[in-house]
Order: structure tokens, then sequence, then C-alpha cells
């Protein structure tokens, strides 16, 4: 069996799960993504910084919605 990462959020911000109002999310639950995929985006300030998966696997679960405040540490998903 895996073991279950987790991808936080590095700092405080608003979670976006998409680029764009119009595009679907960077990643879902099932989905493969390795190490350096953009799994959402964190805007503090009018600046979007990229989150990065860090690690490989299978999204298991993706704890925040979309335009979610979110604090430095909170657990955004998990990979196995």
């Amino acid at each position: 069996m895996s073991e279950e990462k987790t991808v936080a959020a590095p700092f405080p911000g608003v979670f976006y799960r998409r680029p764009d109002p119009e595009s679907p999310p960077f990643v879902n639950v099932g989905d493969v993504v390795e190490a350096g995929t953009v799994v959402g985006l964190i805007e503090v300030m009018k600046m979007f910084q990229e989150i990065q998966a860090g690690a490989s696997g299978h999204v298991t679960a993706v704890l925040v919605e979309n335009e979610q405040a979110v604090d430095a540490g909170q657990t955004l998903l998990t990979v196995e």
C-alpha cells in the first residue's frame, strides 16, 4: 500500500482550484499527478502563486473548495 502524502498551503491566502472561471479544475480526485504538477493557485494581495503536488501518485482527496480562504500549513489535498 502506498503512503498518503499531503499538499499543504505554504502561506495564507485564497485557494483557487482552476486557472480561471471557465476552465476545469487543475486536478480532481483520481487524477494522476507528478511532483511538479500544478494543483492550484493561492492568491495573496493580487499575486497568484502556483501550488505543486510535491509527490507523484493519485489524488485521493481535495479538501478545499474553489475560492476558499486557507491558512499556512492547511492541507489542500492528499496524494497516494
